[in-house]
């Protein structure tokens, strides 16, 4: 039995959302592999800021552990350029990526194609959701809706960008 020393990485977007299922399937996929864990819970993150992400990939850089396993590849980055650059990153260092519900295996030259498709659909759908996004914001503004917190202030974010 070969013992790993793995990074576990689980991602929510937003304090509304709950990291629990992510984090639960990371350790049981763990415990049945027999590795040795860490895990890191990003609980807000945005496409600029997300901590504890940076913190580990220092460490995984700096070979502290094995490999990392994400939830799904979506879970690690926000764009496909990032992915590739890292993930690749990561595999030119000896550091193992694991992507539990993507089923991915880098070492191989299927595995990486599979990577490629994957993160390019990934990629897809939030351009897609940034594109209904901009879209729903655009005709509420042309029917003359006006973005207010519960306050009565204005929203900030996508909205303030887009009114």
């Amino acid at each position: 039995m070969i013992f790993m020393n793995v990074a576990l990485y689980a991602r929510v977007s937003t304090k509304d959302q709950d990291p629990k299922m992510q984090r639960n399937a990371l350790i049981d996929k763990a415990r049945r592999e027999s590795w040795n864990y860490e895990l890191f819970e990003e609980k807000e993150s945005t496409r600029k800021s997300r901590p504890i992400k940076y913190q580990l990939y220092q460490r995984l850089l700096s070979k502290e552990f094995d490999g990392v396993c994400v939830w799904k590849i979506d879970r690690w980055a926000r764009s496909t350029q990032e992915l590739s650059r890292e993930v690749t990153t990561l595999f030119n260092k000896g550091v193992k990526f694991i992507s539990l519900t993507d089923n991915i295996d880098l070492s191989n030259a299927s595995g990486m194609l599979q990577f490629n498709i994957i993160s390019a659909f990934a990629q897809f759908e939030r351009d897609i959701i940034s594109e209904r996004t901009k879209e729903g914001l655009k005709n509420a503004k042309n029917v003359g809706k006006r973005g207010k917190d519960k306050g009565g202030r204005r929203r900030s974010g996508y909205y303030q960008r887009w009114s």
